[in-house]
């Protein structure tokens, strides 16, 4: 089982994941979308394609940008559609 956690609560949990250049991406079904809120940053890897962004939101604290997903990824990364990555200060463990 792979956790999500942040500011001391679980954000996602899987027993499925994809791992892609050492992130672990958890299915969307996975996230406790009450801490996820719509960012409109917007990146884009040449492989993978343009990384839509959520914010964090967990007991007042607000961590931006802390979860990154591909609406519509590239052929070779197709593996990640529907999922869901972290950084910033979000503990992964699996």
């Amino acid at each position: 089982m792979a956790k999500a956690l942040w500011n001391g609560k679980v954000i996602a949990e899987s027993d499925t994941y994809e791992t892609v250049e050492g992130n672990i991406y958890f299915p969307d079904r996975a996230l406790h979308r009450e801490y996820f809120r719509p960012s409109s940053t917007i990146s884009t890897s040449p492989w993978m394609g343009q990384a839509r962004y959520y914010n964090l939101m967990v007991e007042g604290q607000e961590n931006q940008d802390a979860a990154w997903y591909y609406p519509d990824p590239k052929p070779a990364a197709r593996n990640v559609k529907n999922h869901v990555a972290f950084w910033r200060g979000v503990e992964v463990e699996k």
